[in-house]
């Protein structure tokens, strides 16, 4: 779940505090955060993440207490409960099924998160198994019994090969989808701090680049410098990880010519057909902004396993 990484920042800023994590186990219908979503509380009354989107935090708030302060750990389902449903319910008209646990060896141990955060800085997915029957979660899948299996992926990321000024619209809306996101140019003019706030630059030609960043299944590679002596190499080394999106930009004319190249240079036809160019959803996108909204769009369906036909 990349929507956990604040929980799991907040997990190592109260390290040793008293704790209790909320868990989304299962959900039905219009459900409005998907299985797996956290919120941590702090004995404080401080939380970060959400299970609902609001609908029933309250309610999961007193339940946290409760588990922190010695009650065992808890599991609640919620649905649209007519008059009350603004109070404790979904008014979405979904049903949600929440765990709570102390954040202790006998529920979610905090090593746990540990572990967790260290697997994603080497680029890696781990994955936690908690035993329903009591409330306690493990790296070591349950033999017996009902069990909720969660699986932690690293942080998503994107490689923007090209410091033009789509990349700067794209960029600084990667950003706010919390996508870790490097500008590649070795271009100096283009590639400065003032035009890309807040992301990483890196100024090393693309292959050299992208083969040290070694993207992989939860990284995206978009080209759009329009210089072919800058895209061409991107690609290529793109096309050689397991990069779930490659997008390149330019007309269906320019990306013919461009297939040509890359078949010259070895690739086979399989790798060059992964590549989504022209980029980015068809919205009938005009100017920077809206093709970076199409990018995103691409770019996030894909990080889902999802693709999408050009018609």
């Amino acid at each position: 779940m990349a929507e956990n990484d604040s929980v799991l920042t907040a997990a190592r800023n109260w390290q040793g505090e008293p704790l209790a994590l909320a868990t989304v186990v299962s959900t039905w219908g219009s459900a409005p955060r998907p299985k797996g979503s956290h919120m941590l509380v702090h004995a404080d009354g401080r939380f970060e993440g959400s299970v609902s989107g609001g609908c029933v935090e309250s309610d999961i708030l007193q339940t946290a207490a409760d588990v922190i302060a010695g009650a065992p750990f808890q599991l609640r389902t919620y649905g649209v409960a007519d008059d009350a449903a603004w109070e404790v319910g979904l008014p979405c008209g979904g049903e949600i099924a929440v765990m709570v646990q102390p954040v202790s060896a006998t529920g979610f141990d905090p090593e746990l998160f540990d572990r967790i955060a260290e697997a994603r800085d080497h680029g890696q997915a781990v994955t936690v198994t908690t035993d329903l029957a009591t409330g306690h979660s493990d790296l070591k899948p349950a033999e017996t019994g009902e069990v909720f299996v969660n699986r932690y992926d690293p942080p998503r990321r994107l490689l923007i090969v090209g410091a033009v000024q789509i990349a700067q619209a794209l960029a600084a809306l990667a950003t706010t989808l919390g996508i870790d996101t490097t500008v590649i140019d070795p271009r100096a003019r283009f590639l400065t701090e003032e035009r890309f706030p807040g992301v990483t630059l890196d100024d090393r030609w693309p292959d050299e680049a992208i083969e040290a960043l070694k993207p992989g299944p939860s990284t995206a590679v978009v080209t759009l410098s329009h210089d072919i002596k800058i895209d061409d190499p991107a690609l290529i080394a793109a096309l050689a990880s397991n990069a779930p999106y490659v997008g390149a930009l330019g007309s269906r004319r320019s990306h013919a010519a461009r297939r040509d190249r890359l078949a010259a240079a070895g690739l086979s036809v399989e790798q060059i057909d992964r590549i989504d160019a022209p980029v980015g959803i068809d919205i009938g996108a005009i100017g920077p902004s809206e093709i970076a909204l199409s990018i995103a769009a691409a770019m996030v369906g894909a990080f889902h396993g999802f693709g999408h036909d050009r018609g």
